[in-house]
């Protein structure tokens, strides 16, 4: 496993350095966010490991950079902000997890396998060549990650956004609680809260569909379910 650890505290950097060797990982450590974000550019990774403070570029505006180019690599952000406010922000800039200092290298190392395994579930498989979902407004391919809006291609979709949306689009008009939704979706080792669904469905919403065909309804008490009869936003 590759991984590119962006991360400005020399301590951290050292400590996971000295566990990632005893993994059998081949680590990168960079202290600048904008010289990480080149590295980034330069090599294929299997995870990013971004602290929120760096210089040059924080590590929230290189989340999103790295996630407006569709890039499907795993991302954890390290930071000392551990308020729900902020961890909503880090998920909504596109990173699929978040760890809070100081932290173990056994809990991180817990992450780093949890968010792996789950992105290995959700690529192609040989048997699923040529699938598609078909419905009235959307075409997916789960083999190539490939989703058609009105016959328009969508290339913004997080690799966690597009399995949301693939789960959704197989299950019509269905309600799903926050808690299902981690499961069947994000696994069960996933060690974020409910609050992740709301922020992935309010990310969804805002790249698919507009305010009278939202897709993304709110069931209040309940969850949510994707409908694309209903022209109304119960948000």
């Amino acid at each position: 496993m590759k991984i590119l650890v962006i991360e400005d505290n020399e301590s951290v950097s050292t400590m996971l350095e000295m566990f990632f060797q005893k993994e059998g990982i081949e680590g990168t450590y960079i202290p600048d966010g904008a010289e990480g974000y080149k590295r980034f550019k330069e090599e294929e990774w299997d995870l990013l490991i971004i602290d929120w403070m760096l210089p040059s570029m924080d590590g929230v505006t290189l989340c999103r950079k790295i996630r407006e180019e569709n890039n499907r690599v795993p991302i954890i952000m390290l930071t000392a902000k551990d308020s729900e406010s902020d961890q909503v922000i880090g998920l909504e800039m596109g990173a699929d997890d978040y760890v809070t200092k100081p932290f173990s290298p056994l809990a991180l190392m817990a992450r780093i396998k949890a968010v792996t395994r789950r992105y290995n579930l959700t690529q192609p498989k040989k048997s699923d060549h040529h699938s598609y979902i078909e419905t009235k407004h959307f075409k997916i391919s789960k083999s190539t990650r490939e989703v058609f809006f009105n016959e328009k291609p969508v290339t913004t979709l997080t690799p966690k956004e597009f399995d949301l949306l693939y789960y959704f689009v197989q299950h019509p008009k269905q309600v799903f609680s926050r808690e299902h939704l981690l499961e069947r979706v994000w696994g069960f080792d996933f060690y974020g809260d409910e609050r992740t669904v709301d922020v992935h469905i309010k990310r969804l919403r805002n790249k698919i569909g507009n305010e009278t065909q939202p897709f993304f309804h709110t069931v209040w008490g309940v969850g949510y379910k994707f409908d694309e009869s209903v022209e109304s936003n119960e948000n």
